[in-house]
């Protein structure tokens, strides 16, 4: 029957994109280069206020609500924003503190917080079993138990979080503790230590953002064709000829970025989603997926002052960052950052297999399609499990060939990689088709990416009860029922 259903599938998913196809719909994303650069100074998210003073304590205030911004000069674009019209500001705090935080929505219509790679409870994780309706207030308390991490906010309301991600509801979490503070890494602040939530969006020629006007955004997930970076169109940056930390950070829908720079120079990098790594990884590019966030290091000093490089995104710009002058320099990479026990397959009580699909617009994980009412998985607290990974991809024949013609993610029939993130957990990468994973995804990570015919196993320990969900990452996929339940108790 499972056999017969992938057919009928398989077949209205080919024929509709034929009409698609000889509609002229083709949609990559357009070469920035070929557009008439303007560029504008990239902006840095405020640092929230916190609003007590005592120690180890914060208490911030969050309100989610519509706003308007100019992307475009003389166009204003309808979006959402956290305490301002977009995006919202940069949470920071230091691991041991208790932390407080308000939300008011003042939207429309329900939405969540979900602090996406905190260790937090079930309850307070801000996943789609707790929206906050419109008009309401719900106050958020945790004890911030993990080490220093570039994590970041966003809603995740069943059914809208790709829109409302995408109409600019995210923010940074940074997570400070004392080896951090320690290290001579670079870590101020706006200067020397520069946040990048790079985004792609789709725009009429109004100004307005474009969601969802096509099959294709639903099927291979929401993908736009102007790049944004903290929220500025054409984003350039003046940096001094010193070492420069950026804290890369995948906030659009769907779309993987494969990031270097331009000259093809190499950086370090020092972090991933969960933290420093154990010693720094030169690099030369680096994949992110959607939720995936990076720490680099990259060093300036061997540029002459106003030497453009710029920073790119398979093949694509995202910043173009001008040299300026050589300045004294204190910060350095470390050959050690922090101490990290090899992950330990043999601590896993159960291996737990989770099996991602696509036949055209139907999404599942282990067949199933989400459902707020269905727990999928029970895990005990304090338990430490393996979960294996396995993106099954789509199937072949004439919806491959329409895939290959279309360079869709995956090639000639092999389907979409899946970003997988689970809730409430950092994780270690045990295996990628039964290899060790490359140095650089040897840290603590809370989001994988997945490829078509790929099977990757990690290792996590469920140190906090409650309901949580795991799902992929490209949110219209998320929304479509790419996701489950699991309860710790």
């Amino acid at each position: 029957m499972m056999n017969i259903l992938q057919g009928i599938l398989s077949l209205r998913f080919s024929l509709a994109l034929c009409v698609v196809l000889a509609s002229g719909f083709v949609q990559p994303a357009t070469d920035v280069h070929a557009q008439q650069r303007t560029y504008n100074p990239l902006p840095l998210p405020e640092l929230i206020e916190d609003l007590d003073p005592s120690e180890n304590k914060a208490v911030f205030r969050l309100v989610a609500r519509k706003g308007e911004t100019a992307f475009f000069k003389g166009k204003k674009t309808e979006t959402y924003g956290y305490n301002g019209n977009y995006l919202g500001p940069v949470i920071r705090v230091r691991k041991g503190e208790e932390v407080d935080i308000t939300v008011s929505n003042q939207l429309n219509e329900p939405t969540t917080v979900h602090w996406h790679g905190l260790r937090v409870d079930g309850v307070m994780d801000g996943g789609p079993h707790y929206p906050v309706a419109a008009g309401e207030m719900r106050n958020v308390h945790f004890r911030v138990e993990q080490p220093a991490a570039t994590l970041w906010y966003h809603p995740h309301p069943h059914g809208k979080t790709g829109e409302q991600v995408y109409k600019g509801l995210a923010g940074l979490f940074l997570v400070d503790d004392e080896i951090s503070e320690t290290l001579p890494l670079p870590k101020e602040y706006g200067v020397n230590d520069i946040p990048l939530i790079i985004q792609d969006k789709r725009f009429a020629e109004d100004g307005r953002l474009l969601y969802r006007t096509h099959m294709m955004d639903i099927m291979r997930g929401m993908m736009g064709n102007v790049f944004i970076v903290n929220g500025a169109v054409n984003p350039r940056l003046k940096v001094d000829a010193r070492n420069i930390r950026f804290r890369l950070v995948n906030g659009s829908n769907a779309r993987d970025y494969t990031i270097g720079l331009s000259d093809g120079s190499g950086f370090s990098m020092i972090a991933s989603d969960g933290g420093l790594l154990e010693k720094p990884v030169v690099m030369h590019s680096i994949v992110l997926s959607p939720g995936e966030r990076a720490e680099i290091v990259v060093d300036f000093s061997k540029y002459a002052e106003g030497t453009h490089i710029r920073l790119v995104g398979s093949g694509y710009d995202i910043l173009d960052v001008v040299v300026g002058k050589r300045v004294p320099d204190e910060t350095a990479v470390p050959q050690k950052l922090a101490a990290m026990a090899p992950a330990n397959a043999s601590l896993s009580e159960r291996t737990r297999l989770f099996t991602l699909e696509q036949f055209g617009p139907q999404v599942t994980i282990n067949r199933k399609v989400f459902s707020l009412n269905r727990v999928d998985e029970k895990v005990s607290l304090g338990s430490t499990e393996i979960w294996e990974i396995r993106n099954e991809g789509m199937s072949h024949g004439m919806m491959g060939r329409a895939r290959g013609m279309m360079g869709m993610r995956g090639g000639m029939g092999h389907g979409m990689v899946h970003p997988f993130h689970i809730h409430g957990v950092q994780f270690r990468i045990l295996q990628r088709d039964g290899q060790p994973p490359p140095a650089h995804e040897k840290g603590w990570k809370d989001t994988v990416l997945v490829y078509p015919g790929e099977t990757v196993k990690v290792l996590a320990t469920f140190l906090h009860k409650g309901i949580y969900v795991y799902h992929c990452h490209i949110l219209e996929h998320d929304d479509a029922g790419m996701m489950g339940t699991f309860e710790v108790q």
